[in-house]
């Protein structure tokens, strides 16, 4: 095997995903406590004297007890090197989740046990089924009164239609668990609790049959954990890669995350099955990971991570080759050659600098690069890769500067948020003050807008909801308006831009859309907005 794909089969690229509070940001900040990236795991509703979580660095997401922005946190552990993203778990910050899930290639799914598949989880679960990501499930907070196991199994086949293949299996629920079933290597793992679970969980190692297992647990968890381990080996289902790499079956795990019970099973497990680094489509090709020229997309771009410094971070999941820092490759969308110079690792807040990284890794690259999300740079200039979808906006609102000696302040604030996707910007040609309109996928993204300009750009600003809730781009013969159409307009509606110049109708109601549709039948009216328009040189 050659030095490149040793390194490169080392990297395991992946994201954790959930409904909001089913224990998503807890997983993530035990998995760096066994990983040794960090000697004392966080809480995400810390108390004054506990430590907030490694992941959740934004001052806003430590008010809150939410994640409302992904982050990239990498480390090694057991001869892997891990790239972890999480993720956002509110619906409201979707659209980030989405294009986090377009730089993984795997999925971790936290389900809370008490209540089972929620409806985040399911869209989640939907668009990595689109991309083709396998899923490894974790049935998290077992040391609360849970559902029972095989019920949450046949929920995952009924609801999900994806066949479970449970790796491990709970001893007990709530004040009766007491650790877990290695199904594969047939032995039984106890835990012992540790204060608010900031050190990593003392375990004890036996048969089913011993003893010592048999002692710690009530006669009727005992007798019914045999049980049910004698109906599932009855069933004889095996561990397929094949078909946990196709989406059609997902192993599962059973612990607690704040307990530390289960976490070091679930990320010995996951490394060792999770797939490297994926070949990704470039128009009629197929770029492999050891591709000898550096190849990447830019699926993350972030603003004042350090508030010291006031830069910017254009995250770059690395497709193919070996990226070294100060090389010269190609921005496609522009055709320019760029220098890499400022090439970071990062770690939530913290950095280090990166020399080199291989396919799977995600590189930093800081400075204000032209960078927008989707971009591609490579040093083969033929590539370009369009992972990155753009989703249509679910809502709207005016955001305006309430001071005038503010104003360079909020125009240069608002326009790197833009950068970053936190929301679209539309025009109103025929509106008579030139105030920013936004459409974003839910109202929280506005209110983080409005507090990072406050408090990153020290720009006082308020949001007017505006009262559109539906955008329909316009296209004829397949191609988007730039220039303005002819168009007969429902009453409430009405014609904006998008940033790249295409026309879109605003609409205030689902009866609005059918009724454009019937007047204009000689144009097509779309949900998902066009991509952006290549750059030519003038």
């Amino acid at each position: 095997m050659s030095a490149a794909l040793q390194q490169i089969s080392r990297r395991r690229t992946f994201a954790i995903i959930s409904h909001p509070d089913a224990g998503k940001t807890t997983l993530t900040e035990k998995f760096l406590l066994y990983g040794g990236a960090v000697q004392l795991a966080g809480s995400v509703t810390s108390r004054k004297n506990q430590r907030a979580t490694t992941s959740d660095w934004m001052e806003l997401e430590k008010q809150r007890g939410i994640s409302v922005s992904s982050t990239v946190l990498q480390f090694d552990y057991s001869g892997c090197v891990v790239n972890l993203l999480d993720t956002p778990g509110h619906k409201d910050f979707s659209e980030d989740t989405y294009r986090v899930l377009t730089a993984v290639d795997a999925a971790v799914m936290v389900i809370d046990a008490g209540k089972g598949i929620e409806t985040q989880t399911r869209k989640l679960f939907e668009v990595c089924r689109q991309r083709g990501v396998p899923i490894f499930t974790f049935m998290n907070k077992l040391d609360r009164p849970a559902r029972p196991p095989l019920e949450l199994l046949d929920e995952l086949e009924s609801v999900l239609g994806i066949h479970a293949l449970p790796m491990n299996w709970p001893l007990g629920d709530g004040v009766d668990f007491k650790g877990v079933y290695d199904r594969r290597e047939k032995s039984v793992h106890l835990f012992e609790r540790t204060p608010g679970g900031t050190y990593r969980a003392p375990v004890s190692v036996g048969g089913i049959q011993d003893e010592a297992v048999r002692s710690s647990l009530a006669p009727d968890v005992y007798s019914k954990v045999c049980d049910e381990l004698e109906l599932l080996d009855g069933a004889g289902t095996d561990f397929d890669f094949a078909a946990v790499s196709a989406g059609k079956s997902t192993p599962v795990f059973f612990g607690s995350a704040m307990n530390n019970f289960g976490v070091q099973l679930l990320l010995d497990n996951f490394l060792k099955l999770a797939p490297s680094p994926t070949p990704r489509p470039s128009g009629t090709k197929v770029v492999q990971p050891d591709y000898e020229p550096f190849s990447g997309f830019v699926f993350k771009i972030q603003a004042n991570m350090n508030p010291k410094h006031r830069d910017r971070v254009s995250f770059i999941r690395v497709v193919s080759g070996c990226f070294r820092r100060d090389m010269l490759a190609t921005h496609i969308r522009t055709g320019k050659p760029v220098r890499l110079g400022n090439s970071q690792r990062l770690f939530a807040q913290d950095r280090e600098t990166v020399d080199e990284a291989w396919a799977g890794d995600v590189v930093g690259i800081v400075g204000n690069y032209d960078f927008l999300i989707g971009d591609t740079v490579s040093e083969d200039a033929s590539l370009q890769f369009s992972e990155i979808p753009r989703f249509p906006p679910e809502c709207f609102a005016y955001i305006r500067n309430s001071s005038t000696a503010k104003f360079k302040r909020f125009r240069e604030g608002l326009d790197q948020l833009l950068k970053e996707g936190v929301a679209q910007q539309f025009e109103l040609p025929d509106a008579v003050a030139r105030v920013p309109l936004l459409g974003a996928v839910g109202p929280l993204q506005f209110e983080v807008m409005q507090y990072r300009l406050e408090t990153e750009y020290s720009a006082d600003c308020r949001v007017e909801t505006a009262p559109w809730q539906f955008a329909r781009w316009i296209l004829k013969e397949g191609s988007p308006f730039l220039e303005r159409p002819e168009i007969l307009l429902p009453s409430g509606c009405t014609l904006a831009r998008d940033s790249f110049g295409f026309w879109v109708v605003l609409l205030p109601s689902s009866w609005t859309i059918g009724y454009l549709e019937e007047k204009n039948a000689d144009l097509t009216f779309t949900a998902a907005p066009p991509h952006a328009p290549p750059i030519t040189e003038s």
